[in-house]
This record gives C-alpha cells, structure tokens and sequence, in this order.
C-alpha cells in the first residue's frame, strides 16, 4: 500500500474526499491498485485544470504515457506504476486514450451543450475509469455496463455540482439546449429561477436513472470491494438530494460530504452489504 507522503497518497488525498476515504475500505492489494489509477488520472486532469493551464505539462505527460506503454520506463512513478497496472490489468489502451482526448478537450474552452456532447465527454472522463476499476476488481464482463453507468452517474453530479467552478473556465458540460437559458452564469439563472431549477431537477432525474442502472449492477461485485464502491455511490447521492432541496447552492459553495459522513456510511455498509 502506498504510504502517506508518497506521491500516490498525497495525489489521491488532495483529489478526492470521497473517493479517497471511500478507497480506504477495499483490501489493502485493491487499494494500491486504485492509488495507482487514480494518480495517473488525477494527475492529467490537473494540468489542465490549473490555473493557468500548463499545456505542455500535459503534452509532456502525454507524451512520456505513450513512451513508456511501448518502450523502457520513464522514471516518473505516476506513469509507470500506471502502465504496470494497465499491463497486468489488461487494460484496454483506447480507454486510455479516450480518457486522454476527453483531457484535451479541456485544454480549449469546453461547451458540451447538447447531451449526445456531454455523453461523448463522459465515456472519456468517467466511463473508462468504471472500466479500469471493473478490471481492477477482477469483475466478469457482465459488469462493465454498470461500471460505465457508475462512472457516467459520478461525473454527472460532478458536472452539477461544480457549475460555478466551471463558469470560470468557460466551461458547459450540462445540456442546457434542452432549456432556455442561455448560460448558467448565476446572474442568468437568477433572473430565470424558475427555469434553472427546473432544468437542475431534470438533470437530476437523469443522474439517478444512470445511477439506479448502476446499483443494479452491485450484486455482480464481490462483498469486499462493493463496500468501498456503495460508500461512494452513496455519498454521491448524497450530493444530489443536497442540491435538489436547493439548486442556487451550487453557486454558494461546494456540495461535498464531511470525510466523518463518508466513514460513517462505509462502516455501514460493512455491517449491512
């Protein structure tokens, strides 16, 4: 298992709240195999979220992935320890790459304004990591859908969740072609309340149908790894009742469970799974 302080826990700690404290219910040999995931995807996303975005970072992280897959390694420890995994896993290296382009994409103003847009986004960002987890666990084939459906329903959430945080970067991952707004800016969504709840209701109406199809796929995952699993599908759901009793709260603050909430709800699992 990696340690506190190496590159790996710190990567995953300082990323995710739910997802780390969530990870930290599945066997020791699993969750190494998640750091190591989730530090190389965490890692691309950052270059591309900073502020300024470092493109040639990410080219450059880029380019020493797609050296390192076919030749010696790269001395970096996030990208070899993420082709080892990838090679011992059988990854399939077009997820990777579709993870890659959805990355790109963000390095230039990002407007997925129809569903058909995000959903493209998602397979990248999202789907393809419920199929690298699927094969981290070992998991029958059978359950690659659900594993998408649980990647796709994340990010989602995430997508409404960060509405504020993505104005900044100009940024649209939600359809709002299927509304009359013209933006999600709050001035815009002011001035259309009623509208703008509506549509945040809509879209949470989509989230849990991919998230129910999701669930329905939890009897397919061994009891040891579908606590970590339900934990943070939980907490996720979480979110989502948060900002459906109050859509404006995106725009307040960042909807997030207190790490206490997300050990609560694994211990529970733990004992009712």
């Amino acid at each position: 298992m990696y340690a506190a302080g190496s590159v790996h826990y710190e990567t995953f700690r300082n990323g995710s709240k739910t997802y780390f404290n969530s990870s930290r219910f599945f066997p020791e040999d699993v969750r190494r195999d998640v750091f190591a995931l989730y530090g190389f995807v965490r890692t691309a996303d950052d270059f591309v979220d900073r502020v300024p975005q470092d493109r040639d970072g990410f080219t450059g992280f880029v380019n020493r992935y797609r050296a390192a897959l076919h030749g010696p390694a790269s001395n970096d420890p996030i990208i070899d320890s993420f082709v080892e995994l990838s090679r011992r896993k059988g990854f399939d290296p077009a997820w990777t790459d579709a993870f890659l382009h959805s990355m790109a994409s963000d390095l230039d103003t990002s407007r997925h304004e129809t569903i058909d847009a995000s959903l493209a986004y998602i397979y990248g960002s999202a789907e393809v990591i419920g199929l690298f987890m699927s094969r981290i666990m070992n998991l029958d084939a059978g359950a690659e859908n659900a594993a998408q459906m649980l990647g796709r329903a994340m990010q989602f959430i995430n997508f409404i969740r960060d509405i504020a945080e993505d104005n900044k970067f100009g940024r649209i991952y939600l359809p709002i072609s299927e509304s009359s707004l013209n933006s999600l800016d709050e001035a815009e969504t002011r001035v259309h309340g009623e509208e703008f709840v509506a549509f945040i209701h809509a879209q949470l109406q989509r989230y849990m149908m991919w998230q129910e199809e999701a669930e329905a796929g939890y009897g397919l995952i061994p009891r040891r790894y579908r606590i970590p699993i339900k934990t943070a599908g939980d907490m996720y759901k979480w979110t989502g009742q948060q900002i459906a009793e109050n859509p404006f709260i995106v725009y307040n603050r960042k909807v997030k469970p207190h790490r206490a909430r997300i050990v609560f709800s694994g211990l529970f699992n733990l004992v009712s799974c």
